[in-house]
């Protein structure tokens, strides 16, 4: 382009040369411009800072051997990666670790890192999450109508990031329509009957408000109407990003801020049945699901690992790297009480965006239930990388913007 461009230039003096000269009054000297004064990029602090072990609110009060179960999880999906072989392999060789013995092994091994926003701030936002149980059954009636979906057959998910490595961990969720791709259906569509789901139904249920916040803990239980237990876990998603129901409560000031929690949306919707509907189409994000074996001692995370209750996390895996253990400072739901806890990083959620985010897993059942229903709480955490890590990419996981 370049090559005819210049040659096309030659060709203009060329020609110019050969014609007469034009005379012309000479042009009025241009006016400049005033100079314009560009204010300084922004400067963005690194998501994770260098701290030491005595900046962890409770680190030695906390017993951190009950985590270990849940990092000899991590260590299964994540030790054959740089920076955690070493640390993953002498995890293995310590067998039932008092808390003394644990708390050594992550200081010697780890080094805490503290996790900031784009202005250096820490503190930011941990909600909670569960896995809930439903009544279903295998068959639709007049009771159970509502499908739970397996993946259908038209979505495609598209992976760009050979051609454009900026787009590395960002796969998009489409359909094909006559020549082109286009987003995959909304929920609202979806619930409609739009798409391949013909045949995809696992299970059916009899609460669309159940079935909705099935989809947004990711994981679940049914029992069957006929007395068995069906495990589901999540598949995939239509590619839609996540809108909040109850912020859609509060803005239409059906409900007060304080009482926008999911007991509170699932009190408003039994007061409201004819507009649920209309409510869950709200969030156009859809999940799909898969069935998962009953003896599992936990759902499985993003990280393809079953979760620990009450140690494990989701958090947004463009800062906070799959698998790392992450130290939290919060209080527990609608206290004062200090909550501060080793975690491990095992899951991820559509809503859980940002640094200083995270999703507390409490575990399966109605105390559970109750307490991540309750949990908003403000949150400091620190992310604790193996040294081999920490020397050879300090911050290459937490500065990717996908």
């Amino acid at each position: 382009m370049r090559g005819v461009r210049a040659l096309m230039l030659v060709a203009a003096l060329v020609l110019t040369g050969c014609a007469a000269p034009e005379k012309k009054a000479p042009p009025a000297p241009p006016v400049a411009p005033p100079p314009q004064t560009l204010p300084p990029p922004a400067v963005m602090a690194p998501p994770l800072q260098a701290a030491a072990w005595s900046d962890l609110p409770g680190w030695r009060d906390d017993d951190t051997s009950l985590a270990w179960e849940a990092l000899l999880r991590s260590c299964d999906a994540i030790s054959s990666k740089a920076g955690w072989q070493d640390v993953c392999e002498a995890a293995r060789n310590v067998v039932n670790p008092d808390q003394e013995t644990a708390r050594e092994f992550f200081e010697a091994r780890f080094k805490p890192y503290r996790v900031v926003d784009g202005d250096s701030y820490d503190e930011g936002l941990i909600t909670g999450y569960y896995e809930p149980l439903l009544r279903g059954s295998r068959a639709a009636d007049r009771r159970y109508r509502y499908p739970v979906y397996g993946i259908p057959d038209d979505l495609l998910v598209i992976d760009l990031t050979e051609l454009y490595p900026e787009l590395r961990g960002k796969r998009l969720r489409g359909r094909v329509d006559g020549r082109r791709v286009v987003p995959y259906y909304e929920r609202s569509q979806i619930e409609r009957g739009s798409g391949a789901l013909a045949g995809k139904e696992l299970v059916w249920v009899d609460d669309p408000i159940e079935l909705f916040f099935l989809q947004i803990q990711g994981s679940g239980r049914v029992m069957l109407n006929t007395g068995e237990t069906l495990r589901l876990g999540y598949a995939d998603h239509n590619g839609h990003p996540y809108r909040s129901i109850g912020r859609r409560l509060v803005d239409q000031g059906d409900l007060p801020l304080e009482r926008a929690s999911m007991q509170g949306i699932k009190s408003w919707a039994r007061r409201n049945p004819a507009r649920v509907r209309e409510l869950l189409d709200h969030n156009a994000s859809y999940v799909f699901f898969r069935e998962l074996p009953g003896d599992l001692p936990g759902p499985i995370g993003a990280l393809g690992v079953p979760l620990t209750a009450r140690r494990s996390i989701a958090v947004d895996p463009r800062i906070v790297p799959l698998g790392a253990p992450v130290f939290i400072s919060t209080t527990f739901p609608l206290t004062e009480e200090p909550l501060n806890r080793l975690m491990l990083a095992q899951d991820t959620g559509g809503a859980i965006r940002g640094a200083v985010r995270a999703d507390f897993f409490w575990g399966f059942g109605e105390d559970a239930s109750s307490e991540a229903g309750r949990m908003k709480q403000a949150l400091r955490m620190w992310v604790l990388l193996p040294h081999d890590y920490a020397r050879c990419t300090p911050t290459k996981s937490v500065n990717r913007k996908s």
